[in-house]
């Protein structure tokens, strides 16, 4: 056999693997997509629960995401749709969608989102009717990503029940501590309105516990400032004028 033949053949043998491979790993893919969408929609639920206080390991996320209720808020409008199916809507989808958001200024754009959907999923938890908690969708840009995650709110629409995040790419030990369980105790109590404007923010270092603005300052994130600052506004954004702040205010009026 000659060399030419040799080299041809193993050409031909890595090809006829390559496509095999190829194969495999798409038939794979395909038929673990159903149950990645599974897992996804699980993690999903699990967050909303942890925001709300709600999560309960020895138990299964379904049964317990039975007592949210999960609703479509026209942001325009701070008011509730049935326009939208709360079931199929992708919110991050539209998102990016210039036919289902705005644009947003600068001035406007402190979370660094870019665009703003008209509609969003709002979660809530109700007894008798009544609405105890409210678990609203987060995001914005910290140091490295687009941090994703639920803060969840009293019936006053006013006192932190949690936050939480589920999807973001900052270092861990520095901004990656907001997933750290002691950093999202702070949280708990917290107020997010003082006089009608939003003063939730992260402190530089720890609270003051004596400070006359503790009651909104939150423990900022150890040597990760622009993720601190990046949670400050991506959550000043989301629970004021441009985000859920009109439809939190028609809530407590009951004209939502």
């Amino acid at each position: 056999m000659s060399s030419k033949d040799g080299i041809g053949k193993v050409i031909g043998v890595a090809l006829a693997l390559c496509v095999v491979c190829s194969v495999v790993v798409s038939t794979a893919a395909v038929q673990l997509k159903p149950a990645q969408e599974i897992n996804k929609t699980r993690d999903l639920k699990r967050n909303i629960l942890q925001a709300a206080g709600l999560y309960d390991a020895s138990q299964s996320v379904e049964s317990q995401f039975e007592s949210i209720s999960t609703r479509v808020v026209d942001l325009r409008t701070g008011r509730f749709t049935d326009e939208v199916d709360p079931a199929s809507f992708d919110q991050r989808s539209a998102s990016k969608d210039p036919s289902n958001s705005a644009e947003l200024d600068d001035e406007q754009d402190v979370a660094k989102i870019s665009r703003r959907e008209h509609y969003s999923l709002v979660y809530l938890v109700e007894n008798s009717g009544a609405i105890e908690k409210i678990i609203l969708p987060v995001r914005g840009y910290g140091l490295w990503s687009t941090l994703y995650g639920f803060v969840a709110l009293e019936s006053d629409a006013n006192t932190v029940v949690g936050l939480g995040f589920y999807e973001h790419g900052e270092t861990p030990g520095l901004g990656g501590e907001v997933d750290n369980p002691r950093w999202k105790a702070f949280w708990p109590g917290k107020q997010v309105y003082r006089d009608g404007e939003v003063e939730i923010a992260l402190a530089k270092g720890a609270v003051d516990p004596a400070s006359t603005d503790a009651p909104w300052r939150v423990d900022g994130l150890s040597g990760a400032t622009l993720t601190s600052r990046g949670v400050t506004n991506l959550v000043q954004f989301w629970l004021g004028e441009d985000g859920f702040q009109p439809f939190l205010a028609n809530l407590k009026a009951g004209e939502a």
